[in-house]
């Protein structure tokens, strides 16, 4: 393709990272996740690459969106996913991690410098105001298909069915964590998603489960 060709090395890495990303996340990429991947320290000089690539006619952007991005012509080699428009993403805040220490506070504002961009289909009709994220540190759910540094999405709530994944404040413990939530009647067992690991069996008294996971959002390194 001779339009391709044309192109600065830079910029054909630019389309090929995107065309990556949305394969495997289903959304674009930010200006910051494309500086990374690229190694283009400077967000300005990245956005001077993607205004050349909308006038070479392969992307077409919403300036007003962080992921207002979309490929709109096939580049070589690719597997040119057309991802629908930005519009469909939410922002939800990011408010801590699952991890031994103090507890998670649900009730708050998002705050935008520190949410994140998911796809509204991922809340599986879920009102956006109830979801929050948190990033998971450690390995109990490895799998469950979630490893350390993941994103899990989840709803607000005081209550867990048998199977559902959650998190919980466990008070005598101290700590937060995500497992797989079972009542058997006089006590409360979490269940690990991992062959080392162990159940924790916890009174229901001291099992507080703050939240259900809706979707997990794993970060490319």
């Amino acid at each position: 393709m001779k339009e391709f060709e044309k192109l600065s090395e830079r910029q054909r890495n630019i389309l090929y990272f995107m065309d990556q990303y949305m394969t495997e996340h289903g959304f674009p990429p930010t200006i910051r996740d494309i500086g990374a991947a690229t190694k283009i320290d400077s967000t300005s000089v990245v956005n001077y690459n993607l205004n050349k690539l909308v006038e070479a006619g392969f992307l077409e952007r919403v300036a007003s969106k962080s992921r207002g991005l979309r490929l709109v012509k096939p580049i070589p080699n690719g597997r040119n996913v057309m991802v629908r428009s930005s519009d469909t993403l939410l922002r939800v805040p990011h408010i801590g991690t699952i991890i031994a220490g103090q507890p998670v506070s649900i009730d708050v504002d998002i705050d935008p410098d520190n949410a994140v961009e998911v796809p509204q289909t991922w809340l599986n009709g879920v009102d956006p105001n109830e979801v929050y994220a948190l990033t998971v540190h450690g390995d109990s759910m490895i799998d469950a298909m979630i490893q350390e540094g993941d994103l899990v999405i989840l709803r607000k709530t005081t209550t867990a069915r048998n199977g559902d994944m959650v998190a919980v404040w466990l008070d005598e413990r101290n700590e937060t964590t995500l497992k797989y939530f079972y009542d058997e009647g006089s006590r409360i067992r979490l269940q690990p998603a991992n062959p080392t690991m162990g159940p924790i069996f916890v009174d229901y008294r001291h099992c507080q489960v703050q939240g259900k996971v809706l979707s997990v959002m794993r970060r490319l390194k």
